[in-house]
Formats: structure tokens, C-alpha cells, sequence
């Protein structure tokens, strides 16, 4: 199904600040909760991270499946290097939206610590357990965190640009409530 119009859809838009949401969520709880000290309430939120984890997983999943059946309106009319660089940019954020929640549970896997979504549903482990591996997996997925930081301040950064400077209606298409 193709828009016919130059906004992005009601769905479309929900996704995109919902998942917006979520990941400045987890992010800020994810570095909150590495400088405490070993507790039941750091093992708590552990758990809350992880959960928020699953659910953004499970949700870029409706997400691309969105995305595949519903195509974004044309891009406005900018230079060629600037288009090619958001599709860039927004590849590797789908990207980085799949990869960051895998590599969580590939090292909760690895340390030996099974995730239980919302205390009810035990997640299966990907690998067994390996300490030294683990140890690699966590400085794969907070790398990747600090990737994912960088190409969102880009990608606001850019869409800041094309409102304030360029005038155009590149922001104005992805802000909710608007039809």
C-alpha cells in the first residue's frame, strides 16, 4: 500500500515515537543502573531493562513488518547526498533497533542470567553459558548503545535542519497529531 499524501501515516508515526520513546527509556536505565551497586533493587531493574528490551525487540518487529507493507511518503526535494545519507542513517537505526535487544540477550545468555519477560515468560537462551563471551557481548551492546546515540542526534539533528534552515516539511510529516 503506497501513501498518497506527503505525511507520514497515523500508524506510521505511532510507531516511530512509541519505539522513540522506548529507546531513550532503556537507554537511560541502562547506563542509570550499571553504576549500582550490586542489590535486589539493581537486580529489579536489570530485569525492567531487559523487559523494555523484549517489548522494543517485539516492536521494531511490527515495525519493519509495517514498513514492508506500507511505503513512506516521497522524500522532499533535497541534494542527492543528503537523501543518500538518510537512508543510510535510517538503515542502520532498524539495524541498531535489531541488533542492540539481540546482543542484550546473546550476554544475558552468556553470563548465565535467563531473561523472564515481566516475571511470567522465560525467554529461552541463545548460548550457553560463557563468561568470557558474555564479557565480549556487553562491550558489543554498549558500543553499539553509543552508535545508536550518535545516529539519532544525526537524525534529529537533521531533521532540526530541514525545519529551521531549509524550511521544509521533512519534520512536520512525522510529528504526531498532525493528518
Amino acid at each position: 500500500m503506497n501513501h498518497t499524501t506527503d505525511r507520514y501515516s497515523s500508524t506510521a508515526k505511532a510507531l516511530h515515537w512509541l519505539m522513540a520513546l522506548g529507546l531513550f527509556g532503556a537507554l537511560g536505565v541502562g547506563f542509570y543502573m550499571t553504576g549500582l551497586p550490586l542489590s535486589p533493587q539493581k537486580l529489579q531493574i536489570y530485569s525492567w531493562h531487559k523487559w523494555a528490551g523484549v517489548s522494543l525487540f517485539l516492536l521494531v518487529l511490527l515495525r519493519f513488518a509495517w514498513r514492508l507493507g506500507h511505503r513512506p511518503p516521497a522524500p522532499v526535494p533535497m541534494p542527492a547526498w543528503q537523501r543518500l545519507a538518510a537512508e543510510g542513517v535510517h538503515h542502520l537505526l532498524y539495524l541498531l533497533m535489531f541488533a542492540i535487544p539481540l546482543t542484550g540477550w546473546l550476554m544475558s545468555s552468556a553470563k548465565g542470567f535467563q531473561t523472564v519477560y515481566f516475571g511470567v515468560l522465560p525467554i529461552p537462551d541463545l548460548i550457553g553459558k560463557d563468561p568470557d563471551l558474555g564479557n565480549l557481548l556487553k562491550t558489543v551492546h554498549v558500543s553499539l548503545n553509543f552508535l545508536l546515540l550518535a545516529l539519532v542526534a544525526a537524525h534529529a539533528g537533521a531533521a532540526l535542519k530541514h525545519h529551521f534552515l531549509d524550511r521544509d516539511a521533512t519534520l512536520r510529516r512525522m510529528l504526531p497529531g498532525r493528518s
